[in-house]
């Protein structure tokens, strides 16, 4: 399916193949030549999390190869099994190719290896993508495309202790919450369109989670403006309103709710307005209930669980440096659908 990152880069002098990327390769009339509505060169990817090894599993990489994104994300908890990264990585390989840009970000069954071990997942399913900078697997950016880049992704891992048994602090004041806030500040100073942040743990939740990434973490995201927020954790599909802090909301309290913290209850949002969260916890390992009564339900656009139709599938996104389009994908058995745009 797949070809080198190099053998698919030889045409990238030709401007509508900027993007030489991952599996949709460098064909003009692939999206990611085109991009979304013709709007010139875009990024294509897809993300989803808890993800196992039996058949769901399987039916979701087979959509994602369907899709063809140039890559995907991994939002953590890979294949709940101990000892089993080799068959993580080659359930992976088989479906997508061995030069798929499968890129990982620890959850907790491997941070601390009760599931497997991050750092073999890394290994056999090694970054893909030129250009990364910090610890693949825990704590890393990168641009996408390296030349001229459309997008910053930030993979972060608030909320995880790791095999030394501690855990990462994000925490107000901490390095961590300085790096990922030094990201996402040096992608608005390179002047790159779109930042994408991704981490298995979350904040707000309709399910049995709390904000266990922090709320300093997630009110930076939020105050920064960062375009979208990828989680997992929670196994089910989540979206939030458009969110903001400033005049009428200061800072944003989990397990509450505060109206004048949604800038925009819409399908179609203004880039700088504030921050949309989707968590994607549908990679194929046992669906979640959702609440619908949930004290921090009203900061949700849209909601699928184990109890309300929901399915295993990926969040698919396609940007170009005018617009972020993205919806959601069921892999199989569902009529569950959702997209959102956000627009500079």
């Amino acid at each position: 399916m797949a070809t080198t990152f190099m053998k698919r880069c030889l045409r990238a002098a030709v401007p509508a193949v900027l993007v030489c990327l991952g599996a949709a390769g460098c064909d003009p009339a692939s999206p990611s030549a085109d991009g979304a509505g013709g709007g010139g060169p875009s990024v294509h990817f897809t993300a989803a999390g808890d993800i196992g090894l039996g058949t769901a599993a399987g039916n979701v990489l087979d959509k994602i190869a369907e899709l063809k994104p140039d890559l995907n994300l991994a939002v953590g908890d890979l294949s709940y099994q101990a000892g089993s990264e080799g068959a993580f990585c080659g359930m992976v390989t088989a479906k997508l190719g061995e030069e798929f840009p499968y890129e990982l970000i620890a959850g907790n069954h491997e941070s601390d290896g009760s599931d497997g071990d991050i750092s073999k997942f890394a290994r056999c399913l090694p970054n893909k993508l030129p250009g990364l900078q910090g610890e693949y697997g825990k704590q890393w950016y990168v641009d996408v495309p390296q030349d001229r880049p459309l997008v910053r992704f930030i993979l972060i891992s608030p909320g995880l202790t790791f095999q030394d048994g501690v855990q990462l602090d994000y925490s107000k004041g901490s390095e961590r919450l300085a790096w990922t806030e030094a990201a996402v500040d040096g992608a608005r100073e390179a002047k790159i369109p779109w930042t994408v942040v991704g981490m298995h743990k979350l904040c707000f939740s309709m399910g049995r989670y709390d904000c266990d990434v922090g709320e300093a973490l997630t009110n930076m995201l939020i105050s920064k403006n960062v375009d979208l927020v990828v989680t997992g954790h929670q196994h089910a599909y989540q979206r939030t309103h458009q969110l903001r802090v400033g005049d009428r909301c200061s800072y944003i309290w989990a397990g509450t709710f505060n109206r004048n913290c949604v800038a925009d209850t819409g399908n179609t949002h203004a880039q700088g307005n504030g921050t949309v969260f989707v968590t994607a916890g549908t990679g194929g390992y046992g669906l979640h209930g959702v609440n619908g009564n949930d004290t921090e339900a009203g900061y949700f656009k849209t909601w699928a669980g184990a109890n309300n139709g929901g399915a295993f599938g990926v969040l698919d996104v396609t940007l170009n440096r005018q617009r972020m389009d993205a919806k959601y994908v069921p892999a199989q058995g569902s009529g569950f659908t959702d997209s959102f745009v956000i627009q500079r």
